[in-house]
């Protein structure tokens, strides 16, 4: 089993739990249909979210100072909640998660804003940290995109991690065809494309059946066109772990 260890190294550690594949503009969409795509839901819970203990209002006039941010947190929120500020001034606002991580030998940490989730006036920047080493945390920083006013609210994740076993990029070589070389995959591809012409040409004409269906949902099923199901893995939900009290070591 591959292991993701957690040590709190702040009494006020930022939560972690799974990513959840809802987003508040995936929501507003007609009929809600950009849950209809399932890798947007995918990628938006394959990770773990470290999310706010408390709501923080961040400033900034646009210079490149320290001193052109302002930090104000929420009423009530307690000192050991406020976990963020400006180390390097640029417009840049860092994040500590009160953990120090550990992961198997070859697997790094990917850590970024939570996929798919916009927020106006802020750009998470995202690392990929070797945590299979690593001594000491990291830390998560977002960037402003302009001189404003952004929110943070209680409970909203800042941070998103994802272990990835980053060393074996370095021993992938993409290879270009023409997709003629391919003929199978040609012809599984004309027909797909035919297909869904087709069906969006009898949406189109308001045909009764294609508006009782809505969208084709081979993908989503991990079916072939001709209904059969894909000759390998398919996920069409990911049901992460949460975190839980580790094992002392002996």
């Amino acid at each position: 089993m591959t292991e993701l260890k957690c040590y709190r190294i702040t009494e006020n550690a930022s939560p972690i739990a799974p990513g959840r594949p809802q987003r508040d503009w995936m929501e507003a969409t007609p009929s809600r249909f950009a849950y209809r795509c399932l890798p947007l839901s995918i990628a938006n819970s394959s990770g773990w979210e470290i999310r706010m203990k408390a709501g923080v209002s961040i400033y900034w006039n646009g210079g490149s100072l320290i001193e052109d941010f302002r930090i104000v947190w929420d009423e009530g929120a307690s000192p050991a909640d406020h976990n963020c500020g400006s180390h390097f001034g640029s417009g840049i606002v860092t994040f500590h998660t009160g953990y120090l991580f550990r992961t198997d030998p070859g697997w790094a940490i990917w850590a970024r804003g939570a996929p798919n989730a916009v927020k106006d006036g802020i750009q998470a920047l995202e690392g990929l940290i070797e945590t299979d080493w690593l001594p000491f945390p990291f830390t998560m920083n977002w960037q402003m995109t302009r001189p404003g006013h952004v929110r943070f609210e209680a409970g909203e994740p800042y941070c998103f991690i994802t272990p990835v076993q980053h060393q074996v990029l370095d021993t992938i070589e993409p290879q270009m065809y023409e997709l003629a070389e391919n003929p199978e995959l040609a012809s599984d591809y004309r027909a797909w494309s035919q297909s869904r012409n087709e069906f969006n040409a009898r949406l189109k004409e308001q045909d009764p059946e294609a508006i009782k269906q809505g969208w084709q949902r081979n993908y989503m099923r991990g079916h072939m066109l001709d209904g059969t199901p894909v000759n390998g893995p398919h996920v069409s939900k990911r049901l992460l772990a949460k975190p839980r009290p580790g094992k002392a070591p002996r």
